[in-house]
């Protein structure tokens, strides 16, 4: 059967979001081209990057040489303490998802995209670009998707500040619905209740160790429960989950590695779903 209107779903994951970039390299070899883009956080990026035109090679070029400085930079305001707006400033974070990805306007895309955040106010989930808000200039729509609570500062459109859309939508599979896709990629690269710790653990504060306890609790809960809802849509699902570490949200020297498991990973999912059909 011939697929004519794709859709690959690329979720939240930090880091681990460079198993994106394999992954669609798979889809590629299989001569699976996505008709539509749905990302959240991180997953929004490497989704903005191949809706951008961008290849295979080049987005790997790009992600290779993102440092920790560059997503990670200390807020000035760290000396307040509890007080203290975020543990890191926006700006650069801001900075790196523009040198990754080339487009500056969700019309300036080959492929669409839609990109999930969350509305701060009301804790609803908010759509930039296709099916969404389309006139938000794409940078900043990204900065709010990525922009996860305590880390960073709310992104802020027009009157409103927006943030991590992995809140709502770690996996936004009910959002690919809405586009009547008659097959959907999806990579799961979010927190998992049953995926390893790394080996070696950044040393955090305990307060911040039991924010990031709490979130990769119900961020893994939601995805379950998302993926849970699909397997009664009518629409087939490939869904690809590459075995990655937890709490690797800044591990960025392992991003080549990321990418090697997700094209694994990718190849192993579309055995599966090619055997079933």
């Amino acid at each position: 059967m011939e697929y004519s209107r794709i859709c690959c779903v690329l979720s939240g994951g930090g880091a681990k979001a460079a198993a994106h970039v394999g992954a669609f390299r798979a889809f590629q070899e299989w001569e699976l081209a996505p008709a539509q883009f749905v990302g959240t956080s991180m997953g929004a990026v490497v989704a903005a990057c191949f809706a951008s035109g961008l290849d295979y090679d080049e987005v790997l070029k790009r992600i290779a040489v993102l440092s920790r400085r560059e997503v990670a930079s200390p807020s000035r305001t760290l000396l307040l303490g509890p007080f203290a707006s975020s543990l890191l400033r926006g700006d650069p974070l801001k900075d790196a998802i523009a040198s990754l990805v080339p487009a500056r306007r969700f019309s300036d895309l080959r492929i669409p995209l839609t990109v999930t955040a969350v509305d701060s106010r009301n804790g609803q989930l908010a759509l930039f670009g296709e099916g969404g808000k389309p006139h938000v200039p794409l940078v900043e729509a990204l900065y709010a998707s990525c922009a996860l609570p305590l880390y960073y500062p709310p992104g802020r459109i027009g009157d409103r500040d927006y943030v991590d859309g992995g809140l709502r939508a770690v996996l936004p599979l009910d959002v690919a619905a809405g586009f009547d896709p008659d097959l959907v990629l999806a990579v799961s690269v979010g927190p998992s209740l049953l995926a390893e710790a790394a080996e070696e653990e950044a040393v955090v504060p305990p307060m911040v160790r039991a924010h990031n306890d709490a979130i990769r609790i119900l961020m893994a809960a939601q995805t379950e429960d998302t993926i849970a809802r699909w397997k009664d849509a009518p629409v087939p699902l490939v869904l690809v989950r590459p075995h990655l570490n937890q709490r690797a949200t800044f591990a960025l020297g392992s991003v080549i590695s990321y990418v090697e498991e997700g094209y694994r990973a990718a190849n192993r999912a579309l055995h599966q779903w090619r055997g079933r059909r």
